[in-house]
């Protein structure tokens, strides 16, 4: 069973013309859900990976099942506001306006190799963001871990671009 087969597209959600990928329905399926974190272990079994830094809020539950597969530990990565203590934060632009991402400041030590985790690679803009964050505390972005690519919005050749190295499971192009 592929694993794309189990990832439903809602269209026109949240906003016309787009094209959500739901993986909603791949997370509740066991042997799905089961495959993905495999998949993804498979791929990073013989690299040196210290912490696995999930962004919210869908790459928290790939990111933390990963790293329990993998044995090592679990950074969380939020939308600004969202963390207790003291954050290191970065802004980045989006379609209209600008997000930001934090971290806390003691979530990674200077040289550890680090492999960051969400569900779906588009534009990049967050993906890129939370290296940048990433390397500020001094760690070394190893990968960049995608369930899905959306190739068409150029996201995974802005990390290529950027020196990162991202790797996802399936594409879905603008279908």
């Amino acid at each position: 069973m592929p694993i794309k087969s189990l990832i439903r597209t809602i269209p026109h959600y949240p906003k016309p013309g787009i094209q959500f990928r739901d993986i909603t329905t791949l997370l509740k399926d066991a042997i799905g859900f089961r495959m993905v974190i495999d998949a993804l272990a498979h791929h990073y079994t013989n690299q040196k990976i210290d912490k696995i830094a999930g962004i919210e809020a869908r790459g928290f539950i790939i990111g933390a099942a990963l790293a329990y597969k993998l044995g090592v530990g679990f950074v969380l990565v939020r939308k600004s506001g969202k963390l207790p203590a003291e954050t290191l934060g970065h802004d980045y632009a989006l379609e209209y306006g600008t997000d930001r991402v934090e971290i806390h400041t003691n979530a990674i030590a200077t040289g550890e190799q680090v492999l960051l985790v969400d569900d779906v690679i588009a534009t990049g803009g967050t993906a890129e963001a939370t290296a940048v964050l990433i390397q500020k505390l001094g760690g070394v972005v190893m990968g960049c871990a995608f369930v899905i690519d959306l190739p068409d919005l150029g996201g995974a050749e802005r990390l290529i671009k950027a020196g990162l190295k991202p790797f996802s499971l399936c594409e879905f192009d603008g279908e």
